[in-house]
C-alpha cells in the first residue's frame, strides 16, 4: 500500500493533525478543534476550543482543571454513536485504559483509520472493557512495545501484598485511572488489609462511582488509623510518595510497568494500564491493518516485527 494515501493524520508542532477532518487528536497546544482519547494530562491539555471525548473524560478534565475559560466547548459523545467533522466520520470506542478511554475509528474515503490512544487489554473491573474494531490503518501507543515488556497478571501481582511483613504499605499511583485500579484490586485480594486513599484522589473515587464503577468499601486517610495500624495500605499521588518513598517505616512501591521506578521501592508492583508486547500482537491480529503508524512511544520493534510479515510500519513520534 501507498503510505501516503493511508496517512490522514500527520505530524505538527500542535499534535496530530487531521487536514481532511480539520481536527487534532490529543493536541500537544490548544486548537480550536480536539478530539480527546482520555483524561491524562499529556493527553487532555486545557484551553482547547471544541472538544469531542466521553462523559467521564469531561468529567474528569473537569475535576483536574475546575477554572476554565467560558471559551471551551464540551461536545459529549457515547461510545459507538457516530459524528461527523467536515467529512470524516468518527465513532469512540472503549479503550479499556481508564474511564471513558477511547479509541477513535476514523473513516474518510473509503478508508478506515484507527486510533487505539492509550489502551490495555487486561480484564480491570475499574473501567469500560476494551472493544477492538477492524480497520484499514491502526495508529497505535507503542509505550510497552517491546519483547521484553510482558506485564504479569494484575490479581497475581497484587497478592504480594499479603505476603509483606506486618507494616503499612504505601503506594504511589496516578490519581486518575491507575488509583482506581489499585483501589479495587487491593480491596478484592487484600480483604484483611485497610484501604485509605489520599484526599486528592477521593473527588476521582466518586466520579467513578457516578458512572457505575464501585470500588469497594475504602477509606479516606486517617492519620490516626495510620499510626496505631500494621495493616493499612495507602494510596497516594506521585509527589506523596516521592516525599516517603525512603521512609523504612513502610513498605513503599509504585504501581507500574516501568521498572526503573523500582530502584528505592521495598516491593516490586508490577502493574501497568498499558498494552505489552503480547497485546500489540493481539490489538494487530483483531485490526487486522494494511498499513500501521506507532505514536507515544517506541515503534522500531514492532516495525522490525510487521516488516518481516510484509505490513508497512510507519513511526509518526
Amino acid at each position: 500500500p501507498n503510505r501516503k494515501e493511508f496517512n490522514l493524520l500527520k505530524v505538527t508542532p500542535s499534535g496530530l493533525y487531521c487536514a481532511a477532518g480539520e481536527f487534532y487528536i490529543d493536541p500537544v497546544k490548544p486548537v480550536a478543534h480536539a478530539i480527546i482519547s482520555h483524561a491524562h494530562s499529556d493527553h487532555a491539555i486545557k484551553n482547547n476550543k471544541n472538544i469531542y471525548c466521553t462523559a467521564p473524560t469531561m468529567e474528569l478534565m473537569n475535576i483536574r482543571n475546575p477554572v476554565k475559560k467560558s471559551s471551551e466547548v464540551f461536545h459529549v459523545k457515547d461510545y459507538g454513536s457516530s459524528f461527523n467533522l467536515n467529512g470524516v466520520k468518527i465513532t469512540f470506542y472503549p479503550a479499556g485504559h481508564i474511564l471513558g478511554s477511547a479509541m477513535v475509528l476514523m473513516e474518510h474515503d473509503g478508508i478506515k483509520y484507527l486510533y487505539t490512544g492509550d489502551f490495555k487489554l487486561q480484564t480491570d473491573g475499574s473501567c469500560e472493557t476494551v472493544e477492538i474494531v477492524p480497520a484499514d490503518v491502526l495508529i497505535t501507543e507503542t509505550t510497552f512495545a517491546n519483547p521484553r515488556h510482558i506485564h504479569p497478571d494484575a490479581d497475581v501481582e497484587i497478592l504480594k501484598l499479603n505476603a509483606l511483613e506486618p507494616k503499612n504499605i504505601l503506594i504511589g499511583t496516578y490519581a486518575i485511572g491507575k488509583a482506581q485500579r489499585i483501589t479495587l484490586l487491593a480491596l478484592k485480594n487484600c480483604p484483611e488489609k485497610i484501604v485509605m486513599i489520599h484526599p486528592s484522589i477521593i473527588p476521582f473515587h466518586h466520579l467513578y462511582k457516578k458512572f457505575g464503577f464501585d470500588l469497594g468499601h475504602w477509606l479516606p486517610y486517617s492519620r490516626n488509623l495510620f499510626k496505631i495500624s500494621d495493616n493499612c495500605i495507602y494510596i497516594v499521588p506521585p509527589h506523596i510518595y516521592h516525599r516517603y518513598k525512603d521512609n523504612s517505616k513502610y513498605h513503599c512501591t509504585f504501581a507500574t510497568g516501568w521498572d526503573w521506578f523500582y530502584r528505592s521501592a521495598s516491593v516490586r508492583l508490577h502493574i501497568s494500564d498499558h498494552a505489552d508486547w503480547k497485546d500489540l500482537q493481539i490489538l494487530v491480529e483483531k485490526v487486522s491493518p494494511k498499513m500501521i503508524f506507532t505514536v507515544h512511544g517506541d515503534g522500531r520493534h514492532l516495525q522490525y516485527h510487521y516488516s518481516m510479515q510484509g505490513i508497512d510500519v510507519g513511526i509518526l513520534n
